[in-house]
């Protein structure tokens, strides 16, 4: 399996978008869109986003809402204490939690020095770091202190944020207006650019819109890094919405790579969508083309994430190198809260 995306840039610092569009100016439905297809690349804004679909066409939207996951604590090993950021990725079936240390206080960079045993005190207790949590070192399956870790952030935590955010904005700056089950890491960004206004104007045109639920875990994975395992949903109205918009000619549309992933992990071997939930591991990639999805709204990603693999299963590498350069060229900002970019294929 190919693990770098074929997609090649360099990101100058001047385009990582250092704060909300509200902040500069902008509703959130008025940053750039990029339309790429093909070799055609239009430059629009994300609330004309109704020019570039059909009455038909179907957007899947991932309704879950982003956790308050970065805490501050203590971190206590053999050789004394050390002050850290705790990045709270992914709850487990078994009660534990996959979690991240990453330095204080601005959350530069991961630890990576952590052994088993070792504990972090945090307000309202202490969480033990029991193994480490697949590769690189990054991760950690821990037992946190408390049951509710959800309302346990919802009190204590506040949203992750990395270095090139110039200052920390409250939760509700990643939320969507589709979030409605609190159990992302990070926000589901690429529905950040969405406004009830917009969702009501691409309704008006018989735009649909179907819900899917993808929890994502902690994004600092990144580079030359595959995806973790993580929690889904699709629903079974949204599983026959797919198959009968499909069979009528309308397209396929995830709004971000959580979206397709997870509609993708429900594929059958003929073909169809069907129901199904728990957890995906699949990686799309040119091993693992997309089978359903027609496009995807997207942000702009970093240079050898493994999201723009994703972005190249369902566009083809060289409309998402075209689009990519044509961004940089035109000053498109990166990140959460960038700007957008709408992949067709062909």
């Amino acid at each position: 399996m190919r693990v770098h995306p074929q997609t090649r840039f360099t990101l100058p610092d001047e385009l990582n978008a250092a704060e909300p569009p509200e902040a500069r100016g902008l509703l959130r439905d008025q940053v750039k869109l990029l339309v790429a297809q093909g070799s055609t690349m239009t430059h629009s804004r994300f609330d004309r986003l109704g020019d570039y679909l059909r009455p038909g066409d179907l957007l899947l939207v991932n309704t879950s809402g982003t956790l308050a996951a970065a805490v501050d604590g203590t971190w206590i090993t053999g050789s004394g204490v050390q002050p850290v950021v705790v990045h709270f990725s992914t709850g487990l079936d078994d009660g534990t939690w996959v979690i991240e240390l990453r330095t204080a206080p601005d959350a530069g960079s991961t630890l990576l020095d952590a052994t088993p045993g070792d504990r972090v005190e945090l307000p309202e207790g202490t969480l033990t770091l029991l193994a480490p949590y697949g590769s690189g070192g990054r991760l950690w399956r821990s037992r946190p202190p408390m049951r509710d870790v959800v309302g346990y952030l919802a009190r204590h935590g506040r949203p992750i944020a990395y270095k090139y955010v110039g200052r920390r904005w409250p939760l509700e700056y990643y939320q969507t207006v589709f979030a409605n089950e609190s159990g992302s890491a990070e926000m589901p960004s690429a529905g950040r650019p969405f406004s009830f206004e917009l969702v009501s104007r691409l309704a008006a045109a018989g735009v649909l819109i179907a819900p899917i639920l993808l929890h994502t875990g902690v994004s600092s994975l990144e580079s030359h890094e595959p995806p973790m395992p993580e929690r889904y949903d699709v629903p079974d109205h949204t599983a026959r919405l797919v198959n009968w918009a499909r069979a009528n000619g309308g397209r396929l549309i995830g709004v971000g790579t959580t979206a397709v992933r997870a509609i993708e992990s429900a594929v059958q071997p003929d073909g169809s969508v069907a129901a199904s939930r728990g957890w995906t591991e699949l990686v799309l990639g040119p091993d693992r083309p997309a089978e359903v999805v027609d496009g995807l709204i997207t942000g702009m990603h970093a240079p050898d994430a493994s999201h723009l693999l994703l972005l190249e299963a369902v566009a083809g590498g060289e409309v998402v190198q075209r689009a990519y350069d044509a961004a940089l060229k035109r000053g498109y900002l990166w990140h959460e809260f960038g700007d957008t970019c709408l992949l067709l294929g062909e």
